[in-house]
C-alpha cells in the first residue's frame, strides 16, 4: 500500500502507511511532532503506529540540528538479532521443551543479571569510555556490566522458530538495559529544564529537545552512541549463547556457521542524509531499510515474523515497521483474556502459559500479515518464521 498524506493543520505533511484512522490521542501526537519547526519535510508513520510517549511508536523523524530525547525513548537501542541455522525441523523433534528451559536457565530474564561479569561481556570495548558517560550513571558501571547479555521484559523475547523450507532459525528482542533507560531518563530530564528555563511553549514537554552544537546536545550524542552500542553487544552475547545451546541439542556441541545474520536496531537516533540534506533521523518503532538492509519484523508470541529486505523508500526514510504493534494496552489484555485464551492462540509453541505473560496474547496485538501488506512498498520478504519456542522476558 503506499502512503496517505493525513488531513492535519500542521506545518510539515504527516505520511501514514497504517491503513486505518488514527485515534483522538494518536492524531494529538503526531500533530504536535509535525508542528515542530526542526523537523525536515514531513513525519513518516510505520504501518504498526501506536501511542508513545511525546512521539508516536513506529513513527520516523527527520529533524535538521537538533534531536529529541523523549523521541528516542528510554530504551535506547532497543532492536532484533536473527541467525539461519544448517538444521532442520525434524531435529527438533522431541527437544524443545529441554531448549526451552536451557535458555531460561543460561540468559537471564525480566530484572535478572548474570551473577558474574562473563568475559565476553568485560572484554567488550565500550567499557573504556564508560567514564565519559553522564555523571547519573556513574554508579552503575558494574550492574551494566552484569547486564550484557541479559533480555529484560516486557515484550522482550528469544524464540527458535522455523521458516517455511523448515530451516531452524533463531531470533530474539532486546535493548540497552538499565544502563540505556538510566541514560535516557537523565537526558530527557535536562532537555525538560532546558525548556523551561528558556520558556518554550512545547505542545508537550516530552517533545523537549537538545540544539546541535550546545554542549547538551553533543553529551547526549555521545550517550546515545554508546547506549546503541552496547544494546547491539548486548544481543550479541545473547545470541552467542542461545547458538551453544541449539549446537549442544541439535549437532552434539558442534559450532555451526550461519546462514545468514541480522542485528538491527528500531529505537535510535542516527545521522544519515535524506533528499540531498544532512539530517538527524530518529526511528521511534521502526527499522532502517534502505535497499540490501536486512530487517527483522516479528509478530506477536503466537504469530508469524519475517526477514526482510529494505527497498530504499525515500518518502518513508528508507525505514519499515519493527512489528505488528500493540492493538490494546497491557491493563486492557489482562481484563479481555483468559489463559485459556492464552493457551488457544499460542496452540503449538513451547512456551509459558501463565498469568505472568498474558498481556503479551497474541490477540493484544495487531494482525501481522496487514502490517505486511501495508509496506509492500518499504521491504520484499526474504523469509516467513512462526516460532516453536518463545521465551519471554
Amino acid at each position: 500500500m503506499p502512503y496517505e498524506q493525513l488531513k492535519l493543520s500542521t506545518d510539515k505533511p504527516v505520511l501514514s502507511w497504517a491503513n486505518h484512522d488514527l485515534g483522538h490521542e494518536e492524531t494529538k501526537m503526531a500533530k504536535n511532532v509535525a508542528s515542530l519547526p526542526f523537523v525536515f519535510k514531513h513525519v513518516a508513520l510505520m504501518p504498526d503506529v501506536h501511542l508513545g510517549k511525546g512521539a508516536l511508536v513506529g513513527s520516523v523523524l527527520a529533524t535538521k540540528d537538533a534531536v529529541i530525547p523523549a523521541a528516542v525513548g528510554v530504551d535506547i537501542g532497543c532492536g532484533m538479532a536473527a541467525i539461519k541455522t544448517p538444521f532442520v525441523a525434524e531435529q527438533l523433534e522431541g527437544k524443545l521443551k529441554k531448549i526451552r528451559l536451557d535458555i531460561e536457565s543460561a540468559i537471564p530474564l525480566g530484572f535478572n543479571q548474570n551473577k558474574e561479569v562473563e568475559k565476553d561481556a568485560s572484554n567488550w570495548q565500550g567499557w573504556t569510555h564508560f567514564k565519559d558517560l553522564h555523571r547519573g550513571v556513574q554508579d552503575v558501571q558494574g550492574k551494566a556490566m552484569k547486564q550484557l547479555g541479559s533480555l529484560g521484559g516486557g515484550n522482550h523475547f528469544i524464540e527458535v522458530c522455523l521458516d517455511t523450507e523448515d530451516s531452524v532459525w533463531l531470533m530474539l528482542h532486546s535493548g540497552s538495559r538499565n544502563i540505556g533507560n538510566r541514560l535516557a531518563q537523565c537526558h530527557i530530564s535536562t532537555a525538560k529544564e532546558l525548556a523551561k528555563l528558556a520558556g518554550n511553549r512545547l505542545p508537550d514537554p516530552d517533545l523537549a529537545y537538545f540544539i546541535a552544537g550546545t554542549p547538551e546536545f553533543a553529551a547526549y550524542w555521545r550517550d546515545l552512541q554508546w547506549a546503541q552500542n552496547y544494546a547491539r553487544y548486548n544481543r550479541d552475547v545473547m545470541m552467542a549463547r542461545f547458538k551453544r545451546i541449539v549446537e549442544k541439542h541439535l549437532a552434539g556441541g558442534k559450532p555451526i556457521k550461519p546462514l545468514l545474520e541480522v542485528n538491527c536496531h528500531h529505537n535510535y537516533a542516527e545521522k544519515e542524509v535524506h533528499f540531498g540534506e544532512d539530517v538527524y533521523v530518529t526511528r521511534k518503532g521502526a527499522v532502517r531499510a534502505r535497499e540490501e538492509d536486512y530487517g527483522i519484523i516479528p509478530g506477536s508470541m503466537g504469530a508469524k515474523s519475517f526477514i526482510v529486505k529494505g527497498k530504499g523508500n525515500h518518502e518513508s526514510y528508507c525505514s519499515c515497521s519493527h512489528g505488528a504493534g500493540r492493538l490494546m494496552s497491557r491493563k486492557k489484555a489482562k481484563k479481555q483474556f483468559s489463559l485459556d485464551d492464552l493457551v488457544t492462540q499460542t496452540q503449538g509453541v513451547e512456551c509459558r502459559k501463565d498469568g505472568g505473560v498474558l498481556d503479551e496474547i497474541p490477540g493484544a496485538y495487531k494482525p501481522i500479515d496487514e502490517v505486511m501488506n501495508n509496506q509492500a512498498d518499504l521491504v520484499e520478504v526474504v523469509a516467513t518464521l512462526k516460532q516453536v519456542v518463545c521465551v519471554k522476558g
